[in-house]
């Protein structure tokens, strides 16, 4: 296929100063702030980057696949070249990710709006593609001479982040793929046959040796065959609608239900256990009853009848569950400790908690803030802050004389209480 050697690299002019509000706006811009607080060690740098950037000290920004790059100038205005690098995806994964891409036409519509719905980059994330950043992702570079990341590196991610919000294709160019070129191997693809069934192979390979034989021979042994593929979906329990009467005491409907859940949540331990290196595993805490119940209603695949057992089961009820539902799809059972537990924050915590506030906002833009425990409301706003056990921040708004979830979480105080803003414009009329 024809590549397009001019959209290879995209060069965006300089934007406007932000002011007022949070650098990104989208779920995935703001992941994309997220990857770079997790991975910058001084804070003080991330502030000042957010000065620059909100200062519009970020020129002409160049993308190309595996680099971003732009002239910061500094608060001397010495003019500095600042590159952060993200690893490109390799032709193996670019192909299964167009393959997934095609077998979900929501995905492709969803590109071609400029949106990039959080499904798509889950089911990416299940064929072993990642395509958002994570920690230690964005590789930064400046000519300043710091070794980690400056406030010239940090302001060109805090500007990236606009254009992402603009734009999700930007970061796919950043994987090493055009908008072009994605189009025409998407629509390639769309047009293929599908392959024909071939006739099964019967094999001349003898059905074993001796076992002392195979192990006085291991060293020339072949290796081990390579893991299965990942199938695309979970498995489909089979229907327990029969004529049968059900046994006193046991719904079926639960148990399809139940059963639906396991197969998906198998794929979803599959998925994770053939992209992770096996020192990579670690075991997941049991949750408990009232846990595995949020779990199990934020499928949203409940029957009315199921969703009331669960309701009953968790000891929420209806309105409680539907609120710790909110919390589980933003964040599991971290997000749920945050919406149920309210803590008192002492010692190290505490001067941790009150240095990243002081840092995240410029004197002039720091809002007025009243603590109770781990949790920090903007006076005069229906915005808060809460912090977790692990030193993340969770954004809540009021809604209704109730706090709820607002987002996801964030290292930098200012980041999660942008998004919890956001969300409150949004439900005003």
């Amino acid at each position: 296929m024809t590549r397009h050697d001019g959209d290879m690299e995209r060069t965006f002019a300089a934007l406007p100063p932000a002011h007022g509000r949070g650098f990104a706006q989208t779920w995935w811009g703001q992941a994309w702030l997220k990857g770079l607080e997790e991975t910058a060690l001084d804070s003080k740098q991330l502030k000042a980057g957010r000065r620059l950037a909100r200062a519009g000290a970020v020129g002409a920004v160049s993308v190309r696949p595996g680099r971003i790059t732009a002239v910061v100038h500094g608060r001397d205005r010495t003019p500095h070249r600042a590159d952060v690098l993200l690893e490109e995806l390799t032709g193996e994964q670019w192909d299964r990710f167009l393959d997934m891409t095609v077998e979900r036409a929501g995905h492709v519509a969803a590109l071609l709006d400029r949106d990039m719905p959080p499904h798509l980059v889950e089911d990416a994330a299940a064929t072993g593609i990642e395509l958002l950043p994570g920690m230690g992702d964005l590789e930064p570079e400046c000519d300043c001479g710091a070794w980690d990341h400056c406030g010239h590196t940090a302001a060109l991610c805090y500007q990236v982040a606009r254009l992402l919000d603009q734009d999700p294709f930007v970061l796919l160019l950043m994987r090493g793929r055009g908008e072009r070129d994605l189009l025409d191997d998407l629509q390639a693809r769309s047009a293929a046959p599908a392959d024909e069934p071939s006739e099964p192979s019967v094999s001349s390979d003898p059905e074993g040796v001796d076992a002392a034989e195979a192990y006085a021979t291991g060293d020339i042994l072949p290796p081990l065959p390579a893991l299965p593929e990942l199938p695309a979906e979970p498995g489909v329990p089979p229907s327990l609608d029969t004529e049968t009467p059900p046994t006193p005491g046991v719904d079926p409907a639960a148990l399809e239900f139940l059963a639906a859940r396991t197969a998906a949540e198998a794929h979803r331990m599959l998925a994770e256990a053939l992209r992770a290196a096996p020192e990579q595993h670690a075991a997941e805490a049991e949750l408990t009853l009232d846990q595995d119940a949020v779990r199990l209603a934020a499928s949203g695949s409940a029957s009315a009848s199921v969703a009331q057992r669960l309701a009953d089961g968790s000891g929420r009820g209806h309105e409680g569950l539907a609120m710790a539902v909110r919390a589980w799809r933003l964040g599991g059972v971290a997000a749920l400790s945050v919406l149920d537990e309210e803590w008192t924050v002492a010692g190290e915590t505490l001067a941790r908690a009150r240095a990243a506030l002081d840092s995240a906002w410029d004197e002039d833009e720091q809002p007025s803030l009243r603590a109770q425990g781990n949790r920090w409301t903007v006076i005069g706003a229906p915005s808060q802050l809460r912090l977790g056990r692990d030193g993340r921040w969770w954004p809540y708004r009021e809604e209704r004389g109730r706090w709820v979830p607002a987002g996801g979480p964030a290292q930098d105080p200012a980041t999660a209480l942008a998004s919890a803003q956001l969300a409150a414009e949004e439900e005003q009329p």
